[in-house]
């Protein structure tokens, strides 16, 4: 994969090119499995009708069928009591013909969104949200790792392997601390050999961090928080954040069109990291698929 150059110059970190390549690798590893007579197994379970969850799980389903991996969806109304989504992925954890389980988030506000994501079976938390995923992470340890953060990586590899460049002993700042995006971002990196820095919304001074970093990805839900005088020449900046404008267009997290003027690489919004994600949780259910049977990854 080649990468463009922006209008500003910058290359362009395309994540639509990148989890297509992604999926056609999986398409050819599952179709093996298929003609052996196996075929793994991924249940994704909606709950209310949020528009965005529903476009998201579709995204997904699709993504399973270009890939051959078998989908199965629970669409939940938003008055489903507690009980009925516990015992719902109970079932599904008992389930041998799924390797993964996706709860899609956010849930409607009477659920415990951590007591239901502790529910699932580590070892089919294709999210990578559960306790001992993110313990065995934090670890060094091997473990379903989170989606995005994954994504992002491979991205960062990519990128670094097709400019020659080498992401171990850069200075790393990730923007942003939740438990989804930024905490296993920030292990991620630390396992690529980087020095990282965590910024937040307590940070006294996050754009003094940025500046010196040779690394940015930004996840702090802020709109356009990344402005081009943050990012010091020759970084490589990942965008998380996915926003609607008044006028209805996207953006991220970054000021994309200023930055592209100072940074050697830049992911777009939208095309950059939301690709990725779907890419890597197919990527997950191969590798829980592999793991509950014994098989090499």
């Amino acid at each position: 994969m080649n990468f463009e150059a922006t209008a500003g110059g910058a290359l362009r970190i395309d994540g639509r090119a990148t989890a297509k390549d992604v999926l056609v690798r999986l398409t050819t590893e599952v179709s093996s499995l298929v003609a052996e007579g196996a075929r793994p197994g991924l249940a994704v379970v909606l709950v209310g009708g949020d528009p965005a969850s529903a476009i998201y799980v579709r995204h997904k389903i699709r993504a399973c069928d270009r890939t051959g991996i078998r989908s199965v969806a629970h669409v939940l109304s938003a008055a489903t009591t507690r009980e009925a989504l516990l015992a719902l992925i109970d079932t599904l954890n008992d389930d041998d013909e799924i390797d993964g389980i996706l709860v899609q988030l956010p849930l409607p506000p009477q659920f415990d969104s951590d007591e239901v994501i502790a529910r699932v079976r580590p070892d089919k938390d294709v999210d990578g949200f559960a306790l001992r995923n993110l313990g065995a992470l934090a670890a060094g340890r091997p473990g379903l790792v989170a989606c995005t953060p994954a994504g992002v990586m491979e991205m960062l590899r990519r990128y670094y392997a097709q400019t020659g460049g080498d992401l171990s002993g850069k200075h790393a700042v990730v923007i942003g601390r939740s438990v989804t995006v930024g905490k296993p971002m920030a292990l991620l990196l630390l396992e690529a050999n980087c020095t990282v820095t965590v910024c937040h919304s307590r940070t006294p001074d996050t754009a003094a961090h940025s500046r010196r970093a040779d690394v940015i990805v930004a996840a702090a839900g802020r709109a356009k928080l990344v402005k081009a005088d943050w990012v010091k020449s020759g970084a490589v900046v990942i965008d998380v954040g996915i926003h609607r404008q008044e006028d209805g267009t996207l953006c991220g997290d970054v000021d994309y069109l200023p930055v592209t003027h100072v940074a050697a690489g830049i992911s777009p919004v939208p095309g950059g990291v939301g690709p990725m994600t779907i890419a890597m949780l197919l990527d997950n259910t191969l590798r829980a698929y592999r793991a509950r049977r014994g098989a090499a990854s």
